[in-house]
């Protein structure tokens, strides 16, 4: 039964792909720019300042991107020796305890990212070398935490109501 809840989540996911592909676009002009600038400083003797603040002002959105798509292909690490030797709704109870373990943990993550982002937009503050806003950077980040937080509380509310798999818990 297609219900508002899986509707939610799967417009959810089409914003979780692109914010992946756009993490992934900004990977590659980092792993370009970098290339430049290793030949710059290298082959030409003359190193760019640029590069190396521009791509650690990228760092932090590039990093929290593909987070919440993590969690949509299940790719987080996990050790499941021993739950696999739980009963289904053991298993099930552990499962919702670790969503809501990434909830939480992705909740604060989100409101310190916003938060940033916010004192960095009032404070006007800029990069050093750059001249880019710093907010610029702060935003994308806290906006893919956000989403991951946003993502793991459908995951969460979807794996509650879906009762479990044998009826015991």
């Amino acid at each position: 039964m297609d219900d508002g809840l899986d509707r939610l989540i799967r417009a959810v996911e089409r914003a979780v792909v692109w914010l992946a592909g756009a993490g992934a676009a900004v990977v590659l002009v980092q792993m370009l720019w970098i290339s430049y600038g290793v030949f710059v400083r290298y082959g030409l003797g003359k190193p760019d300042r640029m590069v190396t603040e521009a791509t650690a002002l990228l760092l932090f959105p590039v990093a929290f991107a593909g987070l919440a798509y993590a969690l949509r292909e299940d790719a987080f690490p996990k050790v499941t020796m021993i739950t696999e030797l739980l009963r289904p709704g053991a298993r099930r109870a552990l499962d919702i305890v670790n969503h809501i373990l990434m909830l939480g943990v992705g909740s604060f993550f989100a409101y310190a990212g916003v938060s940033a982002t916010i004192r960095s937009f009032n404070s006007g503050v800029a990069s050093e070398i750059l001249h880019w806003p710093r907010y610029a950077f702060w935003a994308p980040g806290a906006a893919a935490l956000v989403l991951f937080s946003l993502y793991a509380a459908l995951r969460l509310i979807r794996l509650i109501r879906t009762p479990a798999p044998s009826g015991d818990l």
